[in-house]
């Protein structure tokens, strides 16, 4: 798919008619059965981590695609690092397997749903933050630059947090679907034009302490920081999905 909303899921990059986004991380959820033998599965998958005193779960990190897997006894499962569905997918259908030529009984094909899409973009701009802030809202943003370095902007539709960085760069988080992604950073796009805050090009003297994290990781990090439910935790809380 090209420009105009498409998503390519083998780059993991949605071209928009707007800006490139990147999705850096898919969190998904699904259940193996009611109840799983976690020592059991601990056995079987070489390398897994299952320390019950510190962390309820069993925690499995492939190396292709590069995902983790947490396995709880409740029979939840919860698969965090994929850049697409068909990654999630893949890591669970993989580990699956194995426990099944463990020799434990879990479902066949089990419903997988998505609960975080975690995505970068590049407004391509240097922004004023504290015009924006002034601009769109104090019930709608918080910008407190002498804790964190970014505006974090609360989306109702779709429903998201969107993080803006002085340097153009943004992150987004809270979405479900590829299309929410799209959605919101048009939609943050828009307003901007529209209030005229958004100049073409960057400025090399632009104060550094008002420039995002320059790699796509530290972005991410950064906006775990900040939102609700920490997609890169692997603490099943804080997705919302407890044991």
């Amino acid at each position: 798919m090209g420009r105009g909303g498409v998503l390519y899921t083998g780059l993991y990059t949605i071209y928009t008619t707007v800006t490139r986004i990147r999705i850096e991380n898919v969190v998904a959820s699904t259940s193996l059965g009611d109840e799983l033998d976690l020592q059991s599965i601990a056995l079987t998958l070489e390398g897994a981590e299952y320390e019950p005193e510190q962390f309820p779960g069993v925690i499995y990190r492939l190396r292709q695609p590069k995902t983790a897997i947490l396995l709880f006894r409740s029979g939840k499962v919860v698969c965090t690092g994929g850049k697409s569905m068909a990654q999630v997918n893949e890591s669970i259908r993989t580990v699956s397997e194995m426990i099944r030529k463990g020799g434990q009984k879990i479902l066949m094909h089990p419903k997988t749903q998505v609960q975080n899409i975690v995505a970068t973009s590049d407004l391509e701009s240097e922004i004023n933050l504290n015009s924006i802030a002034i601009t769109l809202g104090l019930d709608r943003v918080e910008y407190e630059p002498e804790q964190f370095p970014g505006l974090v902007c609360r989306l109702e539709d779709p429903r998201v947090v969107v993080l803006l960085f002085g340097s153009g760069k943004l992150v987004c988080t809270g979405a479900r679907r590829p299309s929410d992604v799209t959605r919101a950073v048009e939609k943050i796009t828009k307003e901007l034009q529209d209030a005229g805050l958004l100049r073409r090009g960057r400025n090399k003297d632009y104060p550094e302490s008002n420039r995002a994290p320059r790699s796509s990781r530290s972005l991410t990090a950064a906006s775990t920081s900040r939102s609700a439910g920490s997609p890169a935790s692997t603490d099943p809380s804080a997705h919302g999905l407890g044991e």
